[in-house]
């Protein structure tokens, strides 16, 4: 009977853990990344950023976009792959 129940229970913990797992995967917001193009290669500040994307610029950002200038936490840097 314990090991009926102990088995019911790690069955039980591996269920929740499963549904935990699948809700974190599909919770997670995606922003597009910094492109690797000759344009934003030294940009390395916000400020550097506004120059293209700021309210007057050539690129600015949608009217959607948070107003928030801290262009760096949500946009992350496309990874280069090494050329061989």
């Amino acid at each position: 009977m314990v090991k009926f129940k102990m088995r019911n229970n790690i069955i039980f913990a591996v269920f929740i853990l499963a549904v935990v797992g699948f809700l974190l995967s599909i919770s997670g917001k995606k922003y597009p990344q910094i492109p690797a193009s000759e344009s934003h290669l030294g940009i390395t500040e916000v400020s550097g950023c506004m120059k293209c994307h700021g309210p007057d610029a050539l690129m600015p950002r949608k009217p959607a976009h948070p107003p928030k200038d801290d262009c760096f936490k949500c946009h992350k840097k496309k990874r280069v792959k090494p050329s061989k």
